[in-house]
C-alpha cells in the first residue's frame, strides 16, 4: 500500500504564523515576569501594560482601574475649560468674580491676558497626543 502525501497548499493564510512568538509567553517564568510588570505598572502609573497600549491607540484615558470602580473602561474626553475669573485689587486682598463687575469707571484686572484659549491652544488641548503630532 502506497502512502500518498498531500503537500500543504501555498494559498493558506500565513498570518497565524505571526502569533507563534506570543505562545512563548505561556511558560512559567515569562508568565510571572509579565504579571510582575503589570502589577508594577498598575501600582506606579495606574494602568496595566495593555491599558497603556489601548490608551495609545485610542488617544483616550483607558484603565482597568476604571472598570473596578464601576466606570467605563475609557474616560470621556476632557471638556473645554470654563471662562477664567475676573480678579481686581481691593483693600489688602484680591477679589475675583465669574463675570466682570458692572462698575464705572471700569476696574483694571489683576492679570492682563487673554480670557479664553486661542485656536492654537484649543487645538493643542484637544489633540490626541499633544506635542507629538
Amino acid at each position: 500500500m502506497a502512502v500518498v502525501r498531500h503537500p500543504i497548499p501555498l494559498s493558506l493564510p500565513r498570518w497565524p504564523l505571526l502569533l507563534l512568538p506570543i505562545l512563548g509567553g505561556c511558560d512559567g517564568p515569562a508568565l510571572v515576569a509579565t504579571a510582575g510588570v503589570n502589577v508594577a505598572s498598575l501600582t506606579l502609573v495606574g494602568r496595566t501594560v495593555p491599558d497603556i497600549l489601548v490608551s495609545g491607540v485610542t488617544g483616550r484615558d483607558c484603565s482597568i482601574v476604571r472598570l473596578d470602580r464601576g466606570m467605563s473602561y475609557c474616560a470621556a474626553p476632557a471638556p473645554a475649560p470654563g471662562p477664567s475669573p475676573y480678579c481686581t485689587r481691593s483693600r489688602g486682598s484680591v477679589d475675583c468674580w465669574v463675570t466682570r463687575p458692572g462698575t464705572i469707571p471700569m476696574v483694571q484686572g489683576v492679570v492682563d491676558g487673554p480670557a479664553s484659549l486661542t485656536p492654537a491652544q484649543e487645538a493643542e488641548r484637544a489633540a490626541r497626543w499633544p506635542g507629538l503630532w
